[in-house]
C-alpha cells in the first residue's frame, strides 16, 4: 500500500558526495518511521539512517555518522539521504523503506523500495 522509489544512485569517486531520493506514494498516512538500508554484493542488507517522517528523530549507523545525513520533504513525501566522504566500503544497493512503528530496526519495515546502486571508486 505504500510504494518507495529510490533515485541517485551512481558512480562516484571516493571523497566524494551524492544525494539519493525516496519518494514515497500510496498509503504513507501511517508511515512513522523512514530508513536507508544497504546491501553489497554477498552481504547482508544493514542499517544506514533512519529517521521520523513527521518529528525528525534521526538514527544513524556507526560507519556513516558524520559523513551521511538523512532528511525529509513532508510537502514531496521525499525522504534524502546525503552523502559526502564517501569511500568504496560505501559501496552497496541502497534501499529506502518505511516502517508504521517508531523502529528503526530492518524488521520493523513493511515496504521496501526497488534499490539505487551507488558504486564509490577508489
Amino acid at each position: 500500500q505504500v510504494q518507495l522509489v529510490e533515485s541517485g544512485g551512481r558512480l562516484v569517486q571516493a571523497g566524494g558526495s551524492l544525494r539519493l531520493s525516496c519518494v514515497a506514494s500510496g498509503r504513507t498516512f501511517s508511515t512513522v518511521t523512514m530508513g536507508w538500508f544497504r546491501q553489497a554484493p554477498g552481504k547482508e542488507r544493514v542499517f544506514v539512517a533512519a529517521t521520523s517522517w513527521s518529528f525528525g528523530l534521526t538514527n544513524y549507523a556507526d560507519s556513516v555518522k558524520g559523513r551521511f545525513t538523512i532528511s525529509v520533504d513532508n510537502a514531496k513525501n521525499t525522504v534524502y539521504l546525503q552523502m559526502s566522504s564517501l569511500k568504496p566500503e560505501d559501496t552497496a544497493v541502497y534501499y529506502c523503506a518505511a516502517s508504521n512503528l517508531p523502529d528503526h530496526n530492518l524488521n520493523a519495515y513493511d515496504y521496501w523500495g526497488q534499490g539505487t546502486q551507488v558504486t564509490v571508486s577508489s
